[in-house]
């Protein structure tokens, strides 16, 4: 019976995807062993080391439609250990050949390079999805690129900006994101065949032509050295993986904050049939906003305890190693489920620009004190002008009057700014600085480095 999040028919569609609960199954991590194993026979028949059709035999069935998983788990639990169970099993198959079965490397060899060929396999999905949430974004930034909204800075209003231009500064943030992903790729993608401490002493004298052809048939890099105590490359990878859930939460919360009834500046797609409460049937909960928001933080604690697990003892340290297994999956799985929700909601959020234009108003022209003070110090002065627009803001508030009124009502303003030049200064359109040029500029940007572009049907 399930008993995690992964795994529960009725949540598992909340912390994952279906693409990453198959690449990080009990099968595909047992086939990524047996490839290993297979890649490691056809390099040592190629040097002459083992009978080409003991290598044959072995890569014949490497398969993990062969292995009895329920077999091999009771024999884990009997004997304590966690691939030779599997050997076993791919020995008996093969007979007279199965002799030459793991002739040389050590477990760790095989459970780590598998675990990177499960990363390879979900990086691509997460530079997939990336791409997507930016084109939702590019999208976004370009349609309301005149948006007017308040700015806020403390939760509260400060100055006049876009819808488009928020979209547009999530959207620079996830290119360095994506930038990041694809620098990471030849530290990651790394393979090992070290043996026992690293010295590769079971190797023999060919132990460098092994790695090297074997990590050339499974598609990955050689390391200089063993990597089997240094842990950095599956850190780096979760702390990235948590830098770009920190990215999407923060988008997921702000979304969620701007659909409160109090701003009701945007909405999730609600589709019919969609329930926000058992007892309030009036509710549409931002449901896939809270969620994206949530998962980061569990994203977060797993990519703190990949970072622990760098700790390590000696030349290999079982108690650090084993923690991986649980928190390096469970990143990728969350970081999964954080970009297809967020793609999900970005490509269904609707925009109130009556709303954001109402909230504008709200605080009855005082949001360009700023701009009002700094032209009226063209003609008096900072100080001056601080002080009159500060006097004329404290009592127009006091009096619950409008920013506009309030300068009519003060003396030395009044003389000064004529009811047009007031009217002019407290247009929000009127200030909004280098906004739409910033836009514009960023998606020129984006658009022009290609990488947002959807290769899906390509290299199909």
């Amino acid at each position: 019976m399930p008993s995690s999040v992964f795994d529960s028919v009725s949540m598992q569609h909340l912390w994952s995807t279906d693409e990453l609960r198959a690449i990080f199954s009990e099968e595909n991590r047992i086939q990524k062993w047996l490839d290993f194993e297979a890649a490691f026979s056809q390099a040592q028949a190629r040097l002459g080391l083992i009978p080409q059709d003991a290598a044959d035999s072995i890569s014949s069935h490497a398969n993990v439609a062969n292995i009895d998983i329920p077999a091999m788990a009771a024999e884990m639990r009997r004997i304590k250990h966690s691939l030779v169970p599997m050997l076993k099993q791919l020995i008996a198959q093969c007979g007279d050949h199965g002799q030459w079965v793991h002739y040389g490397p050590t477990t760790q060899d095989v459970l780590d390079t598998g675990t990177v060929l499960q990363l390879k396999e979900a990086h691509a999905i997460f530079l997939r999805d990336l791409k997507a949430c930016a084109r939702e974004l590019a999208r976004l930034a370009q349609a309301h690129r005149d948006t007017l909204m308040a700015g806020r800075t403390h939760g509260v209003q400060a100055l006049p900006i876009t819808f488009g231009h928020k979209c547009a500064i999530w959207l620079d943030e996830v290119s360095r994101h994506h930038e990041r992903m694809r620098q990471i790729e030849p530290r990651l993608f790394v393979g090992m065949l070290i043996g026992a401490v690293g010295t590769q002493a079971s190797l023999g004298a060919e132990a460098r032509e092994l790695e090297e052809m074997t990590c050339a048939t499974l598609g990955l890099a050689v390391p200089d050295i063993s990597w089997g105590p240094a842990r950095d490359r599956f850190a780096e990878y979760a702390n990235l993986l948590a830098m770009v859930g920190a990215t999407f939460s923060k988008i997921g919360n702000e979304l969620r904050n701007l659909q409160r009834n109090e701003f009701a500046e945007v909405e999730e797609g609600f589709t019919e049939g969609k329930l926000g409460s058992s007892t309030m049937p009036h509710k549409r909960n931002p449901t896939s906003a809270e969620n994206v928001a949530g998962l980061s933080r569990t994203l977060r604690y797993n990519a703190a305890m990949m970072t622990e697990a760098m700790v390590q003892e000696h030349e290999r340290d079982g108690i650090a190693w084993k923690t991986e297994w649980k928190a390096l999956p469970e990143c990728c799985l969350i970081a999964g489920a954080i970009l297809l929700q967020s793609r999900n909601l970005l490509a269904g959020l609707r925009v109130d620009q009556d709303a954001m234009a109402a909230n504008l108003d709200m605080m009855r022209g005082y949001l360009l004190s700023e701009r009002v003070m700094l032209e009226l110090a063209k003609k008096v002065g900072k100080d001056n002008a601080h002080e009159w627009v500060y006097e004329a803001s404290m009592r127009g508030i006091e009096k619950k009057i409008d920013f506009s009124s309030a300068m009519h009502d003060h003396g030395q303003i009044s003389k000064v700014l004529s009811d047009e030049e007031i009217a002019e200064l407290t247009d929000p359109a009127n200030y909004l600085g280098q906004v739409g040029t910033s836009i514009d500029r960023t998606l020129a940007s984006q658009n022009a480095s290609g990488w947002m572009r959807d290769d899906t049907t390509q290299s199909a």
